[in-house]
């Protein structure tokens, strides 16, 4: 009987904030489940903006990516169902002391390795929700990952910092995960009109020698209403422009899953 494929784990990451983080990975998921694939989301923000946009309270959850990074519970026992196809690992206000406690244990850097391996095979595709920040838990999660998108506003102050993960990505690459491949730049509230958005999403693949996936995300006013709810942007509009572009990229790296 032939073994399967191993989940593909991608890191979502840009320690600039503002940049579309949390709705890239559930407009992701969402599209990824269309398409009849098993998602796991982890929630690595302490702000919990994903475990709040897909409709669940952080406040009220019992076990949460605190506990189980810490290895005080099971990865299995903390998840929850965040739509068809869809599980979460949510985050609480707690996770903001993790890091701390994360410092003095040996091996930090493989610890959410060790928490995905337990659950890898239930699933297709595990997206990772990194904070605003080059802290132990982003670094654990680059360490995980087999690919990290990298979401960029398009515009030029949305540059600054972009090479300071760069460069720790290499460090990962050398040290810790040889198998981490970048994706590429994922442009978002991308105006068409503006020709400071062209130009900036022009320069974006010659300025860092990377893929920019396509196409690029357009800003709308739909990706702030959808958290409201509780619900991605492919299930509120599902015939918006934000929402068919998310559907695009994902159908672009599905056959790297």
């Amino acid at each position: 009987m032939p073994r399967k494929k191993k989940a593909a784990i991608i890191a979502v990451a840009n320690q600039k904030g503002g940049v579309a983080k949390t709705t890239t990975v559930a407009s992701l998921a969402a599209a990824f489940a269309e398409h009849g694939k098993r998602v796991l989301l982890i929630d690595l923000d302490p702000q919990a903006s994903l475990t709040f946009s897909l409709g669940i309270d952080p406040d009220v959850v019992e076990l949460s990516t605190h506990e189980v990074v810490l290895g005080q519970a099971e990865i299995g026992d903390a998840l929850v169902e965040a739509g068809e196809g869809i599980d979460l690992l949510p985050a609480s206000i707690d996770l903001a002391g993790a890091e701390a406690q994360l410092l003095t244990k040996p091996g930090r850097e493989f610890v959410l390795s060790s928490v995905i391996d337990e659950v890898r095979a239930d699933y297709d595709v595990v997206l990772l929700d990194c904070s605003p920040s080059l802290g132990v838990l982003t670094l654990a999660a680059l360490t995980a990952s087999t690919g990290l998108i990298i979401p960029m506003q398009a515009e030029m102050l949305s540059h600054r910092g972009v090479g300071q993960l760069l460069d720790t990505v290499r460090d990962v690459r050398r040290l810790l995960n040889k198998k981490l491949e970048v994706i590429g730049i994922l442009p978002t509230m991308y105006d068409g009109r503006s020709n400071h958005a062209r130009e900036v999403l022009a320069d974006l693949g010659e300025r860092y020698g990377l893929p920019v996936l396509s196409p690029p995300i357009p800003r709308t006013v739909r990706f702030a209403e959808a958290p409201a709810i509780g619900r991605s942007v492919l299930d509120t509009a599902r015939t918006s422009k934000g929402a068919q572009a998310y559907r695009d990229v994902a159908s672009s790296l599905l056959p790297r899953l």
